[in-house]
């Protein structure tokens, strides 16, 4: 063979392949283009999954804080009416020592209808005492601590020998 020949040859292979590598290359930018294609779509699936999940997550987020809204809101429901229980108990406590105090210590009605009966038996036995001599001044004087009165100077003197004399005050 001759150096023509050789070199027809390997220019003939040099070719082929050139030729060979654009079919290559050809069909590996159209593969290139089917993987871009696929992976927009890709991204469009994959951002329409992250969607869906995002709102799903969203969904039970909600349900999980109306749930919580509304057991803080019986919570305080119940709060209020342990506050109000309890207030009510201390204020019918409050009032209801003062009041068994004043039960247990104040006489009944009928102890004070007693009382009362008993006062007016007493005053009219001092209006007697009164009468009768009560109102005297009486006194211990001088050192054997004789008994005495007090007398009215201004009022005349009684008996025989004049020695009777009014008492102060009657």
């Amino acid at each position: 063979m001759s150096d023509r020949a050789v070199a027809d040859d390997t220019t003939m292979k040099v070719g082929l392949l050139m030729e060979s590598a654009q079919v290559h290359q050809k069909l590996a930018e159209g593969q290139l283009e089917k993987l871009r294609a696929h992976t927009a779509d890709l991204d469009a699936v994959v951002r329409d999954e992250i969607r869906r999940t995002l709102v799903d997550e969203l969904q039970m987020l909600t349900a999980e804080t109306s749930r919580a809204t509304r057991a803080l809101q019986k919570l305080r429901s119940g709060a209020a009416w342990r506050g109000m229980l309890l207030s009510l108990a201390g204020a019918m406590l409050c009032s209801g020592i003062p009041i068994a105090l004043a039960r247990w210590a104040l006489p009944s009605p009928a102890d004070i209808a007693i009382l009362r009966a008993r006062r007016e038996e007493l005053a009219a036995s001092i209006a007697r005492l009164e009468q009768q001599g009560g109102r005297i001044d009486w006194r211990r004087c001088g050192e054997a601590k004789r008994l005495c009165v007090r007398v009215d100077r201004k009022a005349p003197s009684y008996g025989e020998k004049a020695d009777y004399f009014v008492i102060e005050g009657y």
